[in-house]
């Protein structure tokens, strides 16, 4: 399984970016998908989460701004960010919690990272 992301770039404040994370593999099922971030100096963070269902949640610093959407049919998922601040800055992760049919069990995976800079 191998998660593929990608969409990061250096914007100015208050302008927009979509990252983009496309899984492969061997995938029976896909569970929840999250974007995950980590600022220079800092831990990882949850940025957003949705469901296989649909159902979402965010990070208070990034409620109203980002939006997390996914395409099942394409095994992917989205983040829409919006309004971005210099403290957005941080190299994105995707996350995925799926049924690998190889392995026969369910586990996380994270995607290699793109990085985004929003400059004051």
């Amino acid at each position: 399984v191998q998660l593929q992301a990608c969409g990061g770039g250096l914007v100015q404040t208050g302008g927009s970016l979509r990252l983009s994370c496309v899984i492969s593999g061997s995938i029976f099922s896909i569970n929840h998908m999250s974007w995950y971030r980590q600022a220079p100096g800092k831990e990882r963070e949850l940025v957003a989460a949705i469901t296989s269902e649909g159902s979402t949640n965010y990070a208070d610093s990034v409620k109203g701004r980002f939006t997390i959407f996914r395409d099942n049919a394409k095994n992917s998922v989205y983040l829409q960010m919006d309004n971005l601040k210099p403290e957005d800055t941080a190299v994105y992760y995707c996350n995925a919690h799926l049924l690998d049919y190889v392995m026969g069990y369910s586990s996380d995976y994270w995607g290699q990272g793109t990085l985004v800079t929003v400059s004051s």
